[in-house]
This record gives C-alpha cells, structure tokens and sequence, in this order.
C-alpha cells in the first residue's frame, strides 16, 4: 500500500516525498526512539529501492533516526522542533550535507493545542527562528528552510495571521515552507472534516504562495500542482 501510495505521489508530480514514522499531529503521543526507528526499517528501504531516483525527507527530530534515514538514501530532514529537541541533530544534517527542515512549534504534539497564546505571533516567531539561525549559522548549517508551523501551537486566528503575512519572512532569506493542507484552520470554521478541506485547501495554498511561500507541504499532489501551474500563469500576467 505505502509503495502504491508514493508512486501515486510521483506520478502526481510529488517533488519531495516527506517520511515519518511518528506522527506528530495535536495531541498525539511521542514514540520511544526504538519503535520509531523500527517503524522506518520497515519502510524506508523498501521505498528508497522502489525509487532511487526520488527525493526524500526524514520527519523526525531525533538525531539518530535522522542519521539512519540520511543513510539509507533520505536526503533532507525535517524537524519539527528546530533542533530543540536534540540539537546533535544539526550536527547530523551538516554531516551529510543534508537541507535542514526548522519548525516553530509553541509546546510539544501533546499540548501545543490547548490555548496557545501569543502576545504578537509574528514578531514571536521572527525572534525564534532569528536566533535558531544563529545556532544553525555557528554549527555551518546554510542550507535551512523554515516552517512557521501552521496548526503546531496556534490558534486559527494565528494561523490565519501567518498566512497574510508569510513575506515577513522572508527577511530570513531562506525558503519558506507551508504546511496547512486539510488542517483545522480550514475545517473548523467551514464546519466540515478533513476529507471535505480539498476546496479550502487549494484557496490558501493558492494565497500561501501568493504572499511568498516556496515549497507546499501537501495530502493531494495533482490539485496542489494545479494550483501552482495556475500561480505561474497569475503571476506573468499581475502587472
């Protein structure tokens, strides 16, 4: 099912294909270090001998799964915590030359969601990831692109906020990466469910990438590249 399921992706026009074997979604419990790296020896190599030519990244924030993944033939980490939850994990991503995936989350999986506050969420977020650059820029990381973190640790209201203003961003000059397909932002206030969000999705991944997104994070590859076929095609003709 899971090979059935990536060479969909692939055919679909998937760029990088996103691996994880501990979800990380609200309230959900954090695996030991040895389920989590058996969950991906039960997969990863399959996958990456299925298709070798494809671009993998590692969801994990631990920095011995990541290194097993980098070793078999996973190419980018992506890190939900941005190192905070074991900064080796930088050290691992400079080794193998690997592009470095930073989120900014407030709280952990098990509690971001219960009344996530901030006093300005943009300038919050600005402040972390500045000074996650530093740490990244000392440890010879350049190759980062960052995450605010839509759904990890805010509010819709938040989300909603980070969305019209991703530009702000890009002060940080590194690629920004949008993660809000089918997320609560979009269901809850439509009042429908996650498998009803396609229509929503597509509108906010259509104004991510309007106010400066680079990279989707997505459930449905043939609609997200349809949005971004048409986002070209918007953008030679806005002036």
């Amino acid at each position: 099912t899971t090979i059935k399921s990536v060479r969909q992706m692939i055919n679909d026009g998937v760029s990088i294909i996103d691996i994880g074997a501990m979800s990380s979604k609200p309230y959900s419990n954090e695996l030991p270090e040895e389920e989590e790296l058996q969950r991906l020896k039960n997969v990863l190599p399959l996958i990456i001998k299925e298709f070798p030519s494809d671009i993998f990244s590692i969801d994990t924030y631990r920095s011995n799964i990541a290194e097993y993944a980098l070793d078999n033939g996973a190419s980018i980490i992506n890190d939900i915590s941005a190192g905070l939850k074991d900064e080796n994990i930088l050290n691992i991503a400079k080794k193998y030359q690997a592009p470095y995936i930073a989120m900014h989350m407030q709280g952990s999986p098990q509690d971001m969601q219960i009344e996530p506050n901030y006093k300005n969420v943009l300038s919050e977020i600005m402040y972390f990831f500045s000074e996650r650059m530093n740490v990244f820029s000392k440890v010879g990381l350049s190759d980062v692109i960052i995450d605010p973190g839509f759904g990890f640790g805010k509010s819709i209201e938040d989300n909603f906020q980070i969305l019209k203003n991703l530009d702000y961003f890009q002060e940080l000059n590194c690629p920004i990466l949008a993660g809000i397909s089918r997320k609560s932002m979009i269901y809850k206030p439509l009042e429908i469910s996650p498998n009803e969000a396609l229509n929503g999705t597509s509108a906010l991944h259509f104004e991510a990438l309007r106010n400066g997104a680079n990279i989707l994070r997505v459930h449905d590859v043939k609609e997200a590249k349809e949005v971004i076929d048409l986002f070209k095609i918007y953008q030679k003709t806005e002036d």
